[in-house]
């Protein structure tokens, strides 16, 4: 819980508000394959490998805020496992200076992007 020191002006963590932690847990987990270290039951800690955050149950739900982007190398494989696992296409892919992205939203309608150098 953001307990090791991060880097410089560098995004080190992001927090969501969630109204059900193990549905949360099991929607980044098989989306993204995001892992989980649970710090009580409710606050879990998430790792992509690169990037820490949370996911608590301290406060309301609250989508907006910052959006989040995460990066794919196969964009259509990302948005096909969203998907699968339940997320609502918010915007669908479109192109940008440097690549192409879209949006989701998860359970919580939380909305999220997407996005990709590489065609497809």
């Amino acid at each position: 819980m953001m307990g090791t020191r991060g880097a410089d002006r560098q995004i080190d963590n992001i927090e969501f508000n969630v109204s059900d932690i193990a549905r949360s847990k099991a929607f980044f987990g098989q989306a993204l394959g995001w892992t989980f270290t649970d710090y009580g039951p409710t606050y879990t800690e998430f790792t992509d490998g690169r990037l820490t955050g949370g996911l608590t149950t301290h406060g309301p739900v609250a989508p907006g805020g910052p959006l989040v982007i995460v990066y794919a190398d196969d964009l259509a494989q990302a948005q096909a496992r969203l998907e699968g696992a339940g997320a609502k296409i918010v915007k669908p892919v479109f192109s940008f200076p440097g690549g192409r992205r879209f949006h989701f939203q998860d359970p919580d309608g939380y909305e999220l992007a997407v996005w990709s150098a590489a065609p497809g």
